[in-house]
């Protein structure tokens, strides 16, 4: 499987997912850190992958997402974007809503 199609499954099987610098509980950058912060202040589980620890993920995902930074936040399959984009929502209580919402739909019987 190519790094490309691993992103695409991750992205496609993972409704909240975060690409980040360590981990929520263990980040490795402050924008890292400030992004997983805003999340899990929503309450809602959601994915990540350490970016770190996947160089080839690191190195094609900012080509395949046409967004040059980590972290990145994708939500049903979209990207939403970086740090200060999450910070913003999050402030704004753009954030809880679509990650509550995007719960409810992975949660809800098809």
């Amino acid at each position: 499987m190519s790094t490309i199609d691993t992103i695409k499954k991750q992205i496609e099987e993972n409704t909240i997912l975060l690409y980040m610098k360590g981990s929520p509980n263990a980040p490795q950058c402050g924008f890292s850190m400030r992004a997983s912060q805003a999340l899990m202040s929503c309450g809602q589980r959601f994915a990540y992958v350490d970016v770190l620890s996947n160089p080839d993920i690191r190195q094609e995902l900012p080509k395949y997402a046409q967004w040059p930074t980590f972290p990145q936040l994708w939500v049903k399959g979209e990207l939403v974007g970086g740090c200060d984009i999450i910070t913003e929502m999050h402030e704004n209580g753009e954030l809880k809503t679509l990650i509550d919402e995007a719960s409810a739909d992975a949660s809800a019987p098809e």
